[in-house]
This record gives structure tokens, sequence and C-alpha cells, in this order.
């Protein structure tokens, strides 16, 4: 697989949609053999097989968690995604925005650093953002 840019874009539009069906081995089958996993706002950092289990963990600790882009910016080798994630706890939702750098190799995903508002949500009750979304 060519790391030209419309091939990254490509890959990951399917990467982003493995991540909102939560589908760990389809997230995990994108990764090269020693990819990091680093979520810098959460300080989180992961590599090779143990990303998996801390995929699986954040799946099993927010299953309402999704994603909706906002950009891709993609070039050789190089993916920048530019999103906005939502997760419901307990009847509140949480909205907070996003980047992911993404460094490409022969068609695999070397990395995954995360820069994110997580630490300053923005949230409401569950029928507050339902009207505010109609």
């Amino acid at each position: 697989m060519a790391d030209d840019a419309a091939t990254l874009r490509e890959l990951i539009e399917r990467y982003n949609d493995a991540w909102n069906r939560q589908d760990v081995d389809a997230i995990v089958a994108l990764h090269a053999p020693d990819f990091v996993f680093h979520n810098w706002t959460a300080n989180e950092r992961v590599e090779g097989a143990a990303a998996r289990d801390h995929i699986a963990g954040i799946f099993a600790n927010t299953p309402s968690l999704r994603f909706t882009g906002r950009r891709l910016y993609a070039r050789e080798g190089l993916v920048v995604s530019e999103w906005t994630a939502t997760a419901e706890r307990d009847g509140t939702i949480s909205e907070w925005d996003g980047v992911d750098i993404f460094p490409i190799e022969n068609g695999l995903i070397k990395r995954k650093d995360v820069y994110s508002s997580s630490h300053a949500a923005r949230t409401g009750d569950r029928a507050a953002g339902a009207a505010g979304r109609s």
C-alpha cells in the first residue's frame, strides 16, 4: 500500500470508522507492530501489543464514545485529523475537541499522538443535547 495522500486519507477514514464502531481488531490491524499510542492530554502512552488492551479499556470505560471528524489533512507519510468526541455518562453528555497526528509508513499507522480539550469538556444533559442538535 502506498503512503500517498489519497491512500492515507482513506486509511484514516477506515481507522476512524473502526473507532466509532469500537472494533478493536479492525483498529489494531491498521497499526504497525511497533505502534505507539500517546495521549498527551491524559498522560497515557502504550506501545506495540499493549495498545490493544489500552484501546479496549477506553471502550469498556466509555461505551458511548463517538467521534465526528472536522478536518483531515493528508500528505505523504503523515495525516492530521481534527475531531470532536462525544460521550454520555449518567445522562450527561460531554463533548470535546481534539487532534490526532498519525505518522504512517508502508500503509500502517506508526503512532497516534492525541491532543484534546477533554480536561475542559463541554457538558449538558441528554434532553438539552438532543434539543440543541435538532
